[in-house]
């Protein structure tokens, strides 16, 4: 089971650092995602992490301003957030699966087979 938690209403440019706490497992060799959906916009790729190697993906849109991590028990990832834009706003998921994909699946809703609750991330302008 997944818990994600860190969302609020920050201004733009301000930061967020957002949990996705596991319970009954751990993170290790499973690849880790962050979703967002947006009123009215469908779920989309924020960025994800391959455990064993470290390797990271970013969406585009966030590169250089959002950094995905986990600590060392890998019981919780974290997505850091900085200078936010109220294009930001949305309902941030995480997710996770058993076991390892390859690279161009790591950015894909459908590879993740277990999605934490949502928080809500709203950005004012």
């Amino acid at each position: 089971q997944l818990q994600a938690s860190g969302g609020g209403l920050v201004q733009a440019g301000g930061s967020l650092r957002l949990s996705c706490a596991a319970s009954g497992r751990t993170f290790n060799s499973s690849p880790v995602g962050w979703f967002r959906q947006a009123p009215g916009k469908e779920r989309e790729f924020v960025a994800s992490i391959d455990t064993w190697t470290r390797r990271t993906y970013y969406a585009e849109s966030v590169k250089g301003r959002f950094t995905i991590t986990g600590d060392n028990a890998k019981t919780t990832m974290y997505l850091q957030m900085n200078r936010l834009k109220p294009d930001d706003t949305a309902v941030y998921y995480c997710a996770t699966r058993d076991r390892r994909i390859v690279a161009s699946a790591m950015t894909l809703a459908g590879s993740f087979e277990y999605w934490g609750q949502g928080t809500l991330v709203t950005v004012s302008s």
